[in-house]
C-alpha cells in the first residue's frame, strides 16, 4: 500500500517538536500542501489526518492547508505513563499553531476537534481568524458510541496490556473489519468507505503501539468531563459553554442532518450562543461529515471564507 503521507503532501510526512501541557517535548506529525493563508484541518476523537483526505487537495488550491495528528493520535508521539491534563489538547493545539503559522489561521475542525477549536478561540483569539466547526460535542450528555463507553470504563492497565501484547496487530484483519463496520455506521452512504480507507483508518491502532491506550485515556477524560458537567462539578466543558459568546471571529457551524451522535438541535443552540456565527445543515450526512459529505463541507468552507474575505 502506497504511503498516504507521501502520496498526499509534496514533502510527505513532516514533524515538529512542541512542549506538551506537562512541559515535556513531544513530536507531532503533520503535512502541508498549497500556498496562501494558513488553513488548519483538525480531526476528531480516535481519528487522524487521514480523515481529511477528501478536503486537502480541493482546499489547497486556495490556501496553505495543514493537517496534523494530535498528540497520541495517528503518527504523532504517544507518551505513556504520565497523567494528562484535561485541557492538554487546547494547550498543545495553541503551540502547534504558534510553531507552524506566522499569521492568524482559519481552522476547520470536526467533532472533538471542534470543541478544542472553540476553547482555543476563547483562550487565544489572536491565533484564529476564521473558524469552521463540524458536529461538535459541545452539549454532549454521554459518550455516543458503545465502544467509546467500553474503553472509557476499561482500566488503563488492561488497555496497556492489549497494546503491549500487540493484539490488534495479531488479529489485524478482524480488527480492521470491525473498525470498518463501525465507521460505515457513521456514514449516510456506507458504500463509499473503500478497502483502502479501512486500511488507513485502522493503521495507527494496528501498527503503532500506544494508540489504543492514548485514545482510551482521552475517552476517560471525556467521560469524566461529561459526568462532572452533568453533576454541576468543576469541568472544562461547562467553561467552554459559558464563554461561547466571547468568540468574536466569524464562525461557521456545520451539522449533519442525520448525525446520530449529536442532534442538529445542538448545532442550532451553538449558533445562538456565538454572536458572529452562521449555521448550515448538511443533508444526507451523518456524524463523519469529512468523509461522508466532503464535497458539501469543502463547498461550505470555501464559500464561508470567500464571503468573510479570508482569501
Amino acid at each position: 500500500m502506497k504511503d498516504w503521507w507521501q502520496a498526499t503532501f509534496p514533502k510527505g510526512r513532516q514533524s515538529l517538536i512542541i512542549s506538551d501541557a506537562c512541559g515535556y517535548p513531544v513530536q507531532i506529525a503533520y503535512g502541508e500542501k498549497g500556498k496562501g493563508k494558513p488553513l488548519i484541518l483538525l480531526h476528531g476523537m480516535g481519528s487522524w489526518s487521514y480523515n481529511w483526505r477528501n478536503s486537502i487537495d480541493p482546499l489547497s488550491k486556495y490556501f496553505r492547508v495543514i493537517c496534523f495528528d494530535a498528540k497520541g493520535y495517528g503518527f504523532s508521539e504517544k507518551p505513556l505513563f504520565r497523567k494528562e491534563h484535561h485541557n492538554h489538547q487546547i494547550i498543545e493545539f495553541e503551540r502547534i499553531i504558534q510553531t507552524l503559522c506566522d499569521e492568524p489561521a482559519a481552522i476547520v475542525a470536526e467533532s472533538l476537534g471542534g470543541l478544542i477549536a472553540l476553547a482555543l478561540a476563547q483562550k487565544n483569539p489572536d491565533l484564529i481568524e476564521r473558524l469552521v466547526v463540524v458536529n461538535v460535542p459541545i452539549f454532549a450528555k454521554y459518550l455516543p458510541h458503545w465502544a467509546m463507553r467500553l474503553l472509557a470504563l476499561t482500566p488503563l492497565e488492561v488497555v496497556q496490556a492489549i497494546d503491549y501484547l500487540r493484539l490488534a496487530y495479531l488479529f489485524a484483519p478482524l480488527f480492521r473489519e470491525i473498525m470498518a463496520v463501525e465507521r460505515r455506521g457513521e456514514l449516510f452512504d456506507p458504500s463509499i468507505l473503500t478497502p483502502e480507507d479501512a486500511y488507513w483508518i485502522a493503521y495507527p491502532f494496528i501498527e503503532l503501539p500506544g494508540t489504543i491506550t492514548k485514545v482510551a485515556e482521552e475517552l476517560q477524560i471525556a467521560a469524566q468531563e461529561i459526568d462532572n458537567n452533568q453533576a454541576n462539578k468543576p469541568n472544562m466543558l461547562s467553561k467552554i459553554q459559558q464563554y461561547l459568546s466571547e468568540i468574536k471571529c466569524p464562525t461557521l457551524i456545520l451539522w449533519g442532518e442525520q448525525d446520530g451522535w449529536f442532534p442538529t438541535s445542538h448545532g442550532k443552540k451553538l449558533h445562538q450562543c456565538i454572536p458572529n456565527s452562521k449555521f448550515q445543515i448538511l443533508s444526507n450526512c451523518c456524524h463523519d461529515a469529512s468523509t461522508g459529505s466532503s464535497d458539501a463541507v469543502n463547498a461550505a468552507v470555501l464559500k464561508f471564507l470567500q464571503d468573510t474575505s479570508f482569501l
